[in-house]
């Protein structure tokens, strides 16, 4: 009885699915999806940004005295 209360079956899917619709609205889902892959997509940018620009480095800045 306690080794299937982790495994997610077909039904608690679409039970998850229906109530998303009718919090959301069928009319809102897309933007919400458009947004969170907008998200996604500027948090990659940011890991994987490239610093080969001098300027950008943390180590080149120079501390005048």
């Amino acid at each position: 009885m306690f080794v299937t209360m982790g495994m997610v079956g077909p039904w608690q899917i679409m039970l998850v699915v229906v109530l998303i619709i009718l919090l959301f609205g069928a009319k809102k889902i897309p933007e919400l999806m458009r947004g969170a892959g907008r998200g996604v997509k500027e948090f990659k940018d940011a890991i994987n940004k490239d610093y080969s620009a001098e300027d950008t480095k943390p180590e080149s800045k120079k501390i005048e005295e």
